[in-house]
């Protein structure tokens, strides 16, 4: 397979927060952006369907996002901010819509990918992109729905609802919240997130870790039968000078490799050197360390069967945060010249690009 499965996209909320048209070009969204601002954006985009396609990236899973007002409200303007569970549940039912609405009225640009016969179909396509596509001739995006918080479930019989309406796989965590500490926000599982795990599994979703508190995440793990990912989170042992709880520890990282789960590396410079701008800024950054990032986790678990790419583009990640090599999402094979470097053969990259990912995803979407 030739083509990259990426875990982690804020698509839904740059679109609504930001009025950011993704069948653009990303030299196109830029110069639009630059010639007139968005409030609160400040960062230049990373994504274009153009940039897809270069890219090979075929499929996405796309987030349901939003923020908690308590929480960097600048950052996360309009409708991704919310004050109640009720606020957000509203949030993130129109981001699913949004999806919906995309592939209905774009269908040449987005694809809402929901069973696995759809997958298969989507992914043969892709199978046979050639190196330069013609823009005449551009795949569409596959698009897995994610909640990316579960703070928008205010009742735990509405989750065979989401299942119906595309969503495939839940994080309980972005902040801390009434389920389980989060980012800058440590705390384990509460009962009411214990009861949501239940719920989720007897549903089938996908569980999420990714900016779960560690204590949080070891107890999911040990509790829920389901399938499991951390979509977009590094390796903390080797960031120079992290200091939060955002990142895997090492013992987290082989703790999902044995409930064979799936990593998504980010190539995001504060997650590969805390001190990068220090260092001498973008320019200080290579993408080898992602190279690392990667190395370092099959070392860990003595495979190749544990990690993939989860980029968060556009997520608050811009062109200015990422390594220097990487211009958009059509990049991310530069990393292969590294990951060669280190004695990973094509194989092997294959599986990092997507075979991990959709492993997982075959074993949990419907027929």
């Amino acid at each position: 397979m030739n083509y990259f499965i990426d875990a982690h996209q804020d698509l839904a909320y740059n679109i609504l927060s930001f009025n950011r048209d993704y069948q653009r070009s990303v030299y196109e969204t830029r110069a639009i952006e630059i010639q007139d601002p968005v409030d609160g954006l400040t960062s230049q985009s990373l994504l274009g369907w153009p940039q897809y396609n270069q890219g090979q990236v075929a499929l996405v899973i796309g987030t349901l996002f939003a923020a908690p007002a308590r929480r960097e409200p600048v950052l996360y303007p309009n409708l991704a901010v919310y004050h109640t569970p009720e606020q957000a549940n509203q949030v993130y039912w129109r981001q699913l819509r949004l999806y919906h609405q995309l592939a209905e009225e774009k269908s040449q640009v987005y694809r809402l990918i929901g069973n696995k016969t759809q997958l298969q179909n989507h992914l043969a396509e892709w199978q046979n992109l050639p190196e330069e596509p013609n823009p005449d001739e551009f795949l569409p995006i596959g698009i897995i729905p994610s909640m990316e918080g579960a703070e928008g479930i205010t009742n735990f019989d509405e989750l065979p609802q989401w299942w119906d309406a595309g969503l495939r796989a839940i994080g309980l965590a972005w902040a801390g919240n009434q389920f389980c500490g989060g980012t800058r926000e440590p705390g384990g599982l509460t009962s009411l997130g214990r009861e949501l795990l239940d719920k989720m599994a007897e549903v089938g979703f996908i569980l999420d870790l990714a900016h779960m508190d560690e204590p949080a995440a070891f107890e999911c793990l040990n509790r829920y039968p389901g399938k499991i990912i951390a979509s977009h989170a590094n390796a903390a042992s080797l960031v120079k000078g992290y200091n939060s709880n955002r990142l895997l520890s090492d013992e987290l990282i082989k703790a999902i490799a044995v409930r064979n789960g799936v990593i998504g590396v980010v190539p995001l410079n504060s997650f590969l050197n805390s001190e990068w701008v220090k260092d001498g800024g973008r320019s200080a950054v290579s993408v080898r360390l992602v190279a690392e990032q990667i190395d370092h986790i099959c070392q860990l678990t003595g495979s190749t069967r544990h990690v993939g790419f989860g980029t968060d583009f556009d997520g608050g990640i811009g062109l200015e945060h990422v390594p220097y090599e990487l211009d958009s999402i059509a990049d991310l094979a530069k990393i292969h010249p590294f990951l060669r470097d280190f004695g990973y053969n094509q194989t092997e990259l294959e599986a990092f690009n997507a075979g991990n990912f959709l492993r997982v995803l075959e074993s949990v979407l419907p027929e």
